[in-house]
């Protein structure tokens, strides 16, 4: 509860209006995924799309694209860090999407992201943890604030 707390009050914080999810296979993804889609509609926001993305795949190019879906909205991603890795590196080509509009449940808030997915991709990332502190990507390395 803490962590779908502090998910939502950071989109409040961010002045989000629409959000697009994103999420692995992974029953506790999907479950995350479902839960944080309910709490935004709860709280008036508007969930624009709810994309999830295979732990293998030949491209993840078609969940990037859907996750970028416009200029305006935040993304929301849940899942392990092998697979948001894999995604990552396609949204990071997508013109509308941006790393800082991006915010992670506490599972992709893990330095092994960072190795898996590239200090550059990844710099901007940010998210909640399980206790509903915050982590971002800076520099490179995995911070969490103590705040």
């Amino acid at each position: 509860r803490a962590e779908l707390a502090a998910l939502v009050q950071t989109l409040h914080a961010d002045a989000a209006v629409s959000i697009a999810i994103g999420h692995g296979r992974h029953s506790a993804s999907v479950a995350a995924a479902t839960a944080i889609a309910a709490a935004w509609a709860d709280a008036g926001g508007t969930v624009l799309d709810v994309v999830d993305w295979p732990a293998r795949a030949a491209s993840w190019l078609r969940p990037a694209r859907r996750l970028a879906t416009g200029t305006s909205a935040t993304t929301h991603a849940s899942g392990l860090p092998a697979g948001f890795a894999q995604l990552v590196r396609r949204l990071v080509e997508q013109p509308t999407w941006d790393a800082h509009r991006t915010i992670g449940t506490a599972s992709l808030g893990s330095p092994d992201l960072i190795a898996l997915a590239g200090r550059d991709v990844v710099a901007g990332l940010r998210g909640v943890t399980a206790t509903g502190g915050a982590w971002r990507v800076g520099r490179g390395i995995l911070i969490h604030d103590r705040s």
